[in-house]
C-alpha cells in the first residue's frame, strides 16, 4: 500500500459536523488548546505537551508528544489499567518510562540505540477527529537529522489513537519515504498496571518461545506448554507467531483483552528485582514485530491494537 506523502498548515476549519480539525503541529504549549470534541493539547508532566482524549462516557487517555507515548488510559470506573514507572523523568533526556512506548525502527539492541528513536523524539499532532462520541487522534513522525544521524533513511510514521467507553485502540503506520529500501524492527512496549503475584496471561499456549532470562543475547528456544503463563519472578520472553488476542489479568479486578492486527509476536517482561522499587506494580504485555519488515520505496505497513475491558 502507498500513501501520499503530505504537509501541513494551521488551518482554521471545520470541516464537518463531528467536528474534525487537521494541520497541527505543537512543539510547546502555553496554554490548553482545545481541538475537537474530547480532544485537547495541554501542558503535562515537565511542561512537556501531551494530548488529551476524554470519551463522554468517563473514559480518559494521555499521550506525550515527545516519544508519541500513551501514558494514561483510564476507564469509566478511574482505574488507571497503564503504568507508569516512578523513575520516569519528563525532561527529554531519556524515554519516558511506562505507558505504551515506541520501539522502532528497532525492537531491542542492535545496530543503533536500545529499542530505536522514536521514544526520543518529538512526535506532532496532524489530525483529530470526534465520531460518535468518540475521540481520535493522529501523530507524525518523521525522519530528520537526529534520527538520520543512525538510520540514514527516509520515513513517516503515523500513530493513531481512538478511546471508547472501555476500550482504546491504536494503529501504527509506517511509510518508505526514501528511494531506496529499508527493513525495521517495531513493539509497542506497553506497561500494565498489575499486581506481579496475581497477574496471568491467557492465550499462548504452543507458541515457540525465545527465553531471554539466562542471556538475552542468546535467547533459549522452547514451546509454552502452560495455558496461563505468571510472572514469577524476572520474566523476559518473546512468543513467536502469537495469537491475535490474549487476556491479562492484573491481578487487580481487572480482565484486559488484547487484541491485535498484524503485530507477529508477543513479548512478556517484568524486571523484578532488577527494579526492585516498582516491579511488583506492573507486567508488561508487548505486541511485537520481531523479524524484519521489508518496505520497498512508497510501501507502507500497518499495525492495530486494540484493548479492552467487559
Amino acid at each position: 500500500m502507498a500513501m501520499v506523502s503530505m504537509s501541513f498548515s494551521l488551518p482554521n476549519l471545520n470541516l464537518r459536523r463531528v467536528n474534525r480539525y487537521s494541520g497541527m503541529a505543537f512543539a510547546s504549549v502555553n496554554k490548553e488548546t482545545s481541538t475537537t470534541v474530547g480532544v485537547r493539547v495541554t501542558e503535562g508532566e515537565g511542561n512537556l505537551p501531551k494530548v488529551v482524549l476524554t470519551s463522554p462516557h468517563g473514559s480518559e487517555a494521555e499521550i506525550y508528544l515527545f516519544g508519541g507515548c500513551l501514558t494514561s488510559w483510564k476507564v469509566p470506573n478511574g482505574k488507571d489499567l497503564l503504568f507508569v514507572r516512578p523513575d520516569a523523568v519528563f525532561n527529554k533526556k531519556k524515554p519516558i518510562s511506562g505507558g505504551v512506548p515506541h520501539c522502532f525502527p528497532q525492537f531491542g539492541p542492535g545496530a543503533i540505540q536500545q529499542h530505536g528513536f522514536a521514544r526520543n523524539l518529538d512526535w506532532s499532532v496532524v489530525d483529530s477527529d470526534n465520531a460518535d462520541g468518540n475521540p481520535v487522534v493522529t501523530l507524525l513522525l518523521k525522519d530528520g537529522p537526529y534520527s538520520r544521524s543512525m538510520w540514514d533513511f527516509g520515513f513517516q510514521a503515523l500513530y493513531k489513537v481512538i478511546l471508547n467507553s472501555k476500550s482504546i485502540s491504536t494503529e501504527l503506520t509506517i511509510t518508505n519515504t526514501d528511494n531506496k529500501p529499508f527493513s525495521f524492527t517495531s513493539a509497542l512496549h506497553t506497561y500494565f498496571s498489575a499486581s506481579v503475584t496475581g497477574a496471568s496471561v491467557k492465550g499462548l499456549k504452543g507458541c515457540k518461545t525465545l527465553d531471554k532470562e539466562l542471556d538475552p543475547t542468546n535467547p533459549v528456544e522452547g514451546k509454552e506448554e502452560r495455558d496461563v503463563v505468571i510472572f514469577p519472578g524476572f520474566v523476559d520472553r518473546v512468543y513467536l507467531d502469537a495469537p491475535s488476542e490474549l487476556q491479562l489479568d492484573n491481578g487487580l479486578g481487572d480482565v484486559i483483552t488484547i487484541k491485535n492486527t498484524n503485530w507477529s509476536d508477543t513479548v512478556l517482561w517484568n524486571p523484578h528485582l532488577q527494579m526492585e522499587a516498582c516491579y511488583k506494580d506492573f507486567v508488561c504485555v508487548e505486541n511485537a514485530q520481531i523479524g524484519n519488515v521489508q518496505l520497498e520505496p512508497q510501501q507502507s505497513w500497518t499495525a492495530k491494537q486494540h484493548l479492552s475491558i467487559d
